[in-house]
């Protein structure tokens, strides 16, 4: 019905709000179609983590992509790349944050 439709979309903003007070962002949040079981409506609600393989395929094809001087390389559910200025690995990771993968990305393990 309309109603259990109305307060499905209501929880979920209630959801998404609670991650983002936890630094978490909604982007994670897979929301899966709602369905009837007897009185109840129910809606599942995905907590993604990592990165998946077809996601990080399309993201190492990016990079190359681009054609920087990096190597891009899935290493389980993070992809890692390696690159021997800190300018190249720069310029990838503004070609990453311009690319929109329906996921957000993080970017650790920055040295000299």
């Amino acid at each position: 019905t309309a109603e259990a439709d109305f307060q499905l979309e209501a929880m979920i903003e209630i959801l998404k709000l609670a991650l983002v007070k936890r630094k978490i962002d909604g982007k994670c949040l897979e929301v899966k179609d709602a369905y009837a079981s007897g009185k109840l409506m129910k809606q599942e609600a995905v907590l993604r983590e990592g990165i998946d393989k077809e996601l990080a395929k399309k993201i190492v094809a990016h990079v190359k992509e681009a054609k920087l001087k990096v190597q891009a390389a899935i290493q389980g559910e993070q992809v890692r790349i390696t690159g021997k200025k800190r300018d190249d690995l720069q310029e990838a990771i503004a070609a990453l944050r311009a690319y929109d993968s329906g996921m957000p990305l993080q970017f650790n393990n920055f040295r000299d």
